[in-house]
């Protein structure tokens, strides 16, 4: 059973860090800070494979970006890109995987999981706004105004879009496991 369930988290960091790789590097720019589907993706991979995978595959993501494989956004990366002004907001991806995938994994309620996704997005943007105003010499409402505030309907919907989806993902997953092969 213990050999089990490495192999199949391993499986699920992989795949989670394969699906961001290959879906954060397409960008919609608007200011400092893209509009990607990170977001989307790792709220929904809590439902998909539990938070442990999902917090484990963002750190592999943040690790062969760093090495300079070209998976952040705008087809980037180095770890320039860790250090540089959106820095903060893809560090922010951890907590957003851990806070998003422990409301999944504590509560069968969409609520539950809408609440949760909305605490780690406040994390997330703590982190992102900080950095940026460290690495700019941005005050804090200039900051929030450029990085935060045109990111939240968009973070919102991918996150409503995931509480939406993700359970339905989870009972299908969920259901494929147990059948017989």
């Amino acid at each position: 059973m213990f050999r089990r369930q490495g192999t199949n988290t391993m499986a699920m960091t992989a795949l989670l860090a394969a699906a961001l790789a290959a879906l954060a590097p397409a960008a919609i720019p608007i200011g400092p800070v893209p509009i990607t589907l990170a977001v989307f993706v790792i709220c929904i991979f809590p439902y998909i494979s539990g938070a442990k995978p999902t917090v484990l595959g963002v750190v592999v993501y943040l690790v062969i970006g760093a090495m300079g494989l070209p998976v952040f956004s705008g087809y980037e990366g180095g770890v320039q890109k860790l250090v540089g002004p959106t820095g903060g907001f893809l560090i922010g991806y951890i907590p957003l995987a851990a806070i998003g995938g422990f409301f999944v994994q504590r509560s069968e309620k969409r609520w539950m999981h809408i609440i949760g996704f909305a605490a780690a997005l406040v994390v997330l943007y703590v982190f992102g706004t900080a950095w940026l105003c460290f690495h700019l010499k941005l005050n804090i409402a200039s900051a929030v105004k450029t990085a935060v505030l045109p990111f939240i309907p968009f973070d919102l919907a991918k996150t409503l879009l995931a509480a939406l989806i993700g359970p339905i993902i989870k009972k299908r997953v969920a259901a494929a496991r147990t059948r017989p092969s």
